[in-house]
């Protein structure tokens, strides 16, 4: 029941039920929503999910590759491991400069680091 829970930040009345939050003590977790109007959201890990979805789960020509639909979990999770990887380290994204996410991560710390010491 509870992966079938969103953990956003819509401060809906699913977040003050008592299963709810009895099955999130339960679990050791912490709730994922702040207040209404804050800036602590899941926008930026749905649109990852999203991205995951179209790029992998749906895309034609991976399925393609495939030979069709996922057979079962481990074949989705072992494309999984493959494709968060390329995500990261391999797929250059036009708002980053045609850069990866590695290279803009990096590129922070050294400024970061550069500016403090």
């Amino acid at each position: 029941m509870l992966s079938r829970i969103r953990l956003n930040n819509d401060a809906g009345s699913q977040y003050t039920s008592v299963i709810y939050t009895d099955r999130i003590d339960e679990i050791g977790a912490a709730p994922s929503i702040g207040t209404v109007g804050d800036s602590f959201d899941n926008a930026m890990a749905e649109s990852v999910i999203g991205i995951f979805k179209t790029e992998l789960h749906r895309n034609p020509a991976v399925l393609a590759d495939n030979g069709g639909h996922w057979k079962g979990l481990d074949d989705l999770e072992i494309a999984t491991c493959a494709w968060v990887p390329w995500f990261n380290e391999e797929r250059l994204h036009g708002e980053l400069e045609y850069r990866t996410p590695n290279e803009v991560e990096d590129g922070y710390r050294v400024n970061t680091q550069t500016k403090v010491a």
